[in-house]
């Protein structure tokens, strides 16, 4: 089974182009260091709910998109190390939050072992 790294983020509309970017590159580090995917998708359908959403889970404002990612690994060490390469790596640069073109402060993270796949060379 993959390992799978998921984020969802806020954008603000007017920065999507900048966002744009810097995830391309990030997706060719990752990439290039050995990560077997990268996901980086706008949200186009995606409703408040009674309890919970992509919306709600990162406080979305009206002149903001959702933004849901995901980095595939071939297991849950290669993602150690690819990560500690992609740290290292100065084409990822870590900026000061205000100069970031999204809120950190509402984004969410983390890592999944696969349970289920198909299509991904491996079935279940």
């Amino acid at each position: 089974m993959h390992y799978v790294d998921g984020f969802v983020l806020p954008v603000p509309r007017g920065r999507l182009d900048e966002y744009r970017a810097i995830a391309d590159n990030a997706g060719k580090v990752w990439l290039e260091h050995g990560a077997l995917q990268y996901f980086e998708c706008v949200a186009n359908d995606v409703q408040p709910g009674k309890l919970t959403s992509f919306p709600q889970s990162v406080q979305l404002k009206d002149d903001e998109v959702v933004v849901f990612a995901w980095i595939v690994y071939a297991s849950r060490a290669e993602r150690d190390r690819i990560n500690a390469l992609v740290m290292q790596d100065p084409r990822i640069t870590c900026t000061k939050p205000e100069d970031m073109p999204f809120d950190g402060s509402r984004m969410f993270w983390g890592g999944f072992t696969g349970m289920v796949e198909w299509g991904w060379g491996s079935p279940s």
